[in-house]
């Protein structure tokens, strides 16, 4: 949560008055940079690094945070799981195992160390970050596609189980947003998303954040995934 879209979101729930536990695996500066920020606006946060693909960092970050911060209400599955543009017939398997293998390890991990710190709380939310490339693929993301479509999978199935224990389980979808991670995208290419908008703009981390917090608040909804994509997918 050091950059892009995790950030906006880490900062959005630190002005709702929640603690905050920033994970970061490369962005160990961004990371704290964001920390300082919510620290100097009178919340409550800290860093923690964990690579999101390997279940023991991932449990040992979630006992530091349970240690440091309490017991964990809130998950936000964000981590970035990098990957090749290629079409199909040029894609390695490799490449396409570790994208899925990565996006829904680090998921079943994040979900599986969280989990019994909610249930303790009786009760917690759970928050995916998909993609809009999940139902509505381009050319060059086979694996992204593929790999979101099994995380908004997991979180249906995740949210049937979780009902009895009060834990909702739900995704945002968001569409081409400004962030870092879409910077070597061309203007030319942004452009033209805009104009097949209907808000006539590209997404920015803040919309996805507030979509997060919507679902965070909205009680009556699980195993939802909600499109944040100025509209597109009306069309």
């Amino acid at each position: 949560a050091g950059r892009g879209t995790g950030a906006a979101v880490a900062k959005a729930l630190a002005a709702q008055g929640v603690s905050v536990a920033v994970n970061y695996f490369g962005s160990e500066a961004a990371a704290h940079a964001v920390v300082d920020e919510i620290l100097v606006a009178g919340g409550r946060a800290m860093t923690v690094k964990a690579d999101a693909r390997d279940r023991v960092q991932v449990e040992a970050m979630a006992a530091t945070v349970q240690a440091q911060l309490g017991p964990i209400g809130i998950l936000v599955l964000n981590a970035s799981i990098g990957f090749p543009m290629a079409g199909f017939l040029d894609y390695p398997w490799e490449a396409f195992e570790a994208k899925l293998h990565g996006e829904l390890g680090a998921a079943f991990h994040g979900c599986r160390a969280v989990v019994p710190q909610m249930l303790g709380r009786k009760g917690g939310a759970i928050v995916a970050i998909s993609s809009g490339l999940a139902r509505h693929p381009g050319w060059g993301f086979c694996a992204h596609s593929a790999a979101k479509a099994g995380m908004e999978g997991f979180v249906r199935a995740l949210a049937c189980e979780m009902v009895p224990m009060g834990i909702r389980v739900n995704a945002v979808a968001p569409g081409l947003t400004l962030t870092d991670a879409t910077a070597q995208v061309s203007e030319k290419h942004k452009d033209l998303a805009a104009a097949h908008t209907p808000l006539r703009r590209n997404g920015q981390a803040e919309d996805v954040a507030q979509a997060v917090l919507g679902l965070l608040q909205a009680g009556f909804v699980t195993g939802a995934t909600l499109p944040v994509n100025g509209g597109s997918s009306v069309f």
